[in-house]
């Protein structure tokens, strides 16, 4: 090859995925709003609209905040594609519905400037921003991020979610429970957790839209499942049915629409696979033996850190397999 053809050759080096999709980040982005729209009307319903308030000053605030770091940075205006929007209403749903605004808004600025921008924007945060702002809070205000008002109390009535009773005092303590009221959301809980309906409802729209697999969902599940089933076995008295983990707590959201966020999960469906049997394992773990009785956050973050390992490992043995082939 003559120097004046190689001169001609336009070499574009860029971070993986290789491959195209005719999906644009507005796109998918959209459709994820879509389908988290049946758990906001959820929310309101078992809530009431200080639920819709606490999602839409979430919302608000996390556009806010990434126009903010867009302007001083000099960048293009990346506040409306989307991803800020989810992110506000996926901290909304890890919100109970009598918190302070002012922690909302404390919240969407830990998660956008902290969590998202502070490491280079969409496409290069380590951990979900979302969960990592729930989980700041919680560390900062305890008192107030494990106050969970009743269903349908209008003057904010307050008791402890299943999986706390569960924690304090055994399996007994959540035997009136039905799997079928915890599954609709009747019971307490973050606004957008607690109705495992609505989000299966809206996790069939994503995975209709091609936008998440059953990879991360179904190992993440399975696990819990699988881990908490053993000891309900060992120990029925002590602890509860796989099945009551599965509809309480941020299990169905966390396996649906938190781990298996695009820019903090693995890329290929074998590391998915790790990634969310991971994810429920930990999950198990701290629920049955933890200090805290939800374990949902803290094992998606965890394992978000696994993810650059995991995609490197998975690279590394591709290159390996070439060369052996060669």
């Amino acid at each position: 090859m003559t120097s004046e053809k190689v001169s001609k050759i336009n070499l574009i080096v860029s971070y993986p995925p290789y491959t195209r999709s005719p999906d644009n980040i507005n796109k998918i982005m959209h459709t994820v709003v879509l389908a988290l729209l049946p758990a906001i009307i959820a929310s309101v319903y078992f809530f009431g609209w200080r639920a819709l308030y606490l999602v839409l000053l979430s919302s608000a605030s996390c556009i806010f905040f990434e126009g903010m770091i867009n302007a001083i940075r000099k960048k293009p205006v990346t506040c409306f594609d989307g991803s800020a929007l989810i992110t506000g209403i996926l901290l909304a749903f890890n919100l109970p519905s009598n918190l302070p605004y002012w922690m909302v808004i404390a919240g969407a600025f830990f998660a956008i400037v902290i969590t998202k921008e502070l490491f280079g924007g969409l496409g290069y945060n380590v951990f979900n921003p979302a969960l990592a702002a729930r989980v700041f809070l919680l560390i900062s205000f305890p008192t107030e991020m494990t106050s969970w008002p009743v269903p349908f109390s209008a003057d904010m009535v307050t008791a402890a979610t299943p999986l706390g009773l569960l924690a304090t005092q055994g399996a007994g303590a959540v035997e009136g429970i039905g799997i079928w009221q915890a599954f609709v959301g009747n019971i307490g809980g973050c606004i957008g957790e607690t109705s495992g309906l609505a989000l299966i409802i809206g996790a069939i729209l994503l995975l209709a839209r091609k936008c998440i697999t059953l990879a991360i969902p179904a190992s993440f599940i399975l696990t819990a499942f699988t881990f908490t089933g053993i000891f309900h076995i060992i120990n029925p008295a002590k602890y509860s049915s796989p099945d009551f983990h599965v509809v309480t707590g941020g299990l169905i959201l966390g396996a649906f629409f938190m781990a298996t966020d695009m820019v903090t999960s693995p890329l290929s469906k074998k590391n998915q696979v790790i990634f969310g049997m991971g994810c429920g394992l930990l999950t198990g773990i701290i629920r049955l033996f933890g200090g805290y009785p939800e374990g949902v956050s803290f094992a998606i973050l965890i394992m978000n850190a696994f993810v650059p390992l995991l995609d490197k490992w998975d690279l590394n043995g591709r290159h390996r397999r070439t060369e052996e082939a060669k």
